[in-house]
């Protein structure tokens, strides 16, 4: 495939590339789909990361396989158990490889998650907790792969 000098292969992201998909380990090309969408999400993080993917993200209604599930989660959408639930059915679409990235609102925030109630519901939902990075000044996003993905 003839690109560009400038522009990246598909798949791959630029060297100097700091945004959300970088971060959260994802490149141009890949799906990922996007569960609990509510008007308190981060606008300008959704918007950049599907500019830099160079596709819109895929809804709950979406049924292919993906590369990725990025699910948005405050305290006020439940519990331990009820996160967990949610942690099982994100994986439905998931490909095998793929990592679920919870969203939860940053500590001092409203709505924040504590890290130990992610941990607590991750195991249930066959997951293992593998990194947490700031994606937002509102939002931080927890990587949540397989066990037998690790």
């Amino acid at each position: 495939m003839n690109q560009p000098d400038s522009a990246p292969a598909v798949g791959g992201t630029t060297e100097t590339s700091d945004g959300p998909a970088s971060k959260m380990g994802l490149s141009a090309g890949q799906l990922v789909q996007e569960l609990g969408f509510d008007e308190d999400i981060d606008f300008d993080f959704r918007n950049t990361l599907e500019d830099e993917l160079g596709t819109e993200l895929l809804t709950e209604e979406d049924q292919e396989p993906v590369d990725a599930v990025m699910l948005w989660w405050r305290e006020a959408d439940g519990d331990v158990d009820d996160l967990a639930d949610a942690l099982m059915d994100a994986q439905t679409s998931l490909d095998t490889g793929g990592a679920l990235w919870l969203l939860t609102p940053r500590n001092g925030r409203e709505g924040h998650v504590p890290p130990a109630d992610i941990a607590e519901s991750a195991p249930t939902a066959g997951l293992h907790v593998t990194t947490t990075a700031g994606v937002s000044a509102d939002w931080t996003a927890t990587r949540l792969v397989g066990k037998r993905n690790l």
